[in-house]
């Protein structure tokens, strides 16, 4: 009690026009719409909070996704051979950062089975060194990936281009190389017959329906190559991988590109950031329209208690002193209402995986369907600077909704104010 006593009058005043009247019907009603301007803050600060965290944690979802079959750095060469790739793995590890290295052929090929053809991706690996890189043997739902033995013509497909070609373990499948064999009759694809034996789950559709692992000796033989296509590169932080891949890009000898996952998904990534700009903007207008209901109250607030500013600054109040008692009221309402709203979206975003099956349950329903999203949790992730940044963005919003009420209050003129009283 004896830090508020010390507290400027300014101060005292404020927290008292801000605490519920019950002198008269009107203070109450007043109180009545602060409370509403405070819970419309705390609601719209929650569910931007909450929006926010269930967008990052579906990225963060797809990304592990598609890291999970990606490698963190692409190194090729510009010829589209690297014969010397231990060498260029040796001098990667150089960067501390690299932890995994395996080289890898990349190719495009057709996929037939009876009447059925598929474009598929096809990629050439070493089975004993992709799993340095990517976690593609730990997502073989059905077989072996370390089936894939040079000179056997093995395949490990995805499961929904398995499904959309009806083929099972140990079935056998041809693939069309586009680089062909010349002869009198002109240009003959190169095709080859491979045995079936794994199916991966990813868990992300692109690559899920169309990519195909064989070993590289394979690989090379089928697109005609004397060595494999390049390198990928696995690292300790998958975040500074742009930083990585330029460190790189100077130590790396040879005719060499190199490429981050980032860079290869450029375009997703940059429509996932324009989606949560514009979520942000569109949630931020619910905290402003809530921050804004602070003008009615503090206008019908100073219409209320003219009397009282007339007599402050009788006693000598400045006009200043008069302006600043009703933004502190103002920015009150806006800091407490803030407060909850960011206690309350960080209670639920971290809770989600709760709060959601226990809603699917009472309801009956089901948000997310395994079998389309393949994914049956909502996922959240919530950041602290997106927090930071939302509680400061909804304090100035209610601070400047103070400016012009306050305005207000401080040009009452004593004497017009006290004709009536």
């Amino acid at each position: 009690m004896s830090i508020i006593k010390n507290l400027p009058f300014e101060w005292l005043v404020g927290l008292r026009y801000t605490r519920a009247g019950k002198r008269s019907g009107r203070n109450s009603f007043i109180s009545f719409i602060s409370l509403i301007s405070m819970a419309g803050i705390a609601l719209g600060v929650a569910a931007l909070i909450v929006v926010l965290s269930v967008m990052n944690g579906f990225q963060k979802e797809v990304r592990d996704r598609m890291l999970s079959v990606l490698s963190h750095i692409e190194v090729f060469d510009a010829s589209g051979a690297l014969p010397n790739w231990q060498e260029t793995a040796r001098q990667a590890f150089m960067n501390k950062e690299v932890t995994g290295a395996a080289p890898y052929v990349a190719g495009q090929a057709m996929i037939t089975r009876d009447d059925t053809v598929r474009g598929v991706v096809v990629r050439g690996v070493l089975p004993q060194e992709e799993p340095k890189v990517s976690d593609v043997a730990l997502q073989v739902r059905r077989g072996r990936f370390d089936d894939l033995r040079p000179g056997e013509f093995n395949v490990v497909l995805g499961g929904e281009l398995a499904r959309g070609m009806k083929v099972g373990l140990g079935d056998k499948i041809t693939l069309i190389a586009p680089q062909g064999q010349v002869t009198p009759a002109g240009v003959i694809p190169r095709l080859k017959q491979f045995t079936v034996v794994g199916m991966f789950e990813a868990g992300h559709y692109e690559f899920d329906s169309s990519l195909a692992f064989i070993h590289i000796e394979d690989a090379q033989k089928m697109f005609k190559l004397d060595a494999p296509s390049g390198l990928r590169l696995r690292i300790k932080d998958m975040q500074i991988a742009p930083e990585v891949a330029l460190d790189l890009s100077r130590v790396l000898t040879g005719d060499l590109l190199i490429r981050d996952w980032s860079s290869q998904n450029r375009t997703w990534f940059a429509a996932v950031q324009t989606e949560k700009r514009m979520m942000f903007i569109i949630l931020t207008l619910i905290i402003a329209v809530a921050a804004f209901n602070l003008v009615s109250t503090l206008v019908m607030t100073v219409t209320d208690k003219q009397a009282d500013i007339a007599i402050l600054r009788t006693l000598g109040s400045s006009p200043g002193s008069i302006m600043k008692i009703f933004m502190i009221q103002g920015a009150l309402v806006g800091l407490i209402g803030t407060a909850i709203g960011v206690g309350l979206g960080v209670l639920v975003a971290l809770n989600v995986d709760v709060i959601v099956p226990f809603i699917e349950r009472l309801l009956g329903v089901q948000f997310l369907p395994r079998d389309i999203y393949l994914i049956s949790a909502l996922p959240s992730d919530l950041r602290w600077p997106d927090v930071w940044t939302i509680g400061v963005v909804a304090i100035v919003l209610a601070f400047l909704a103070t400016l012009y009420p306050s305005w207000s209050a401080a040009r009452v003129k004593p004497a017009e104010a006290l004709r009536y009283e």
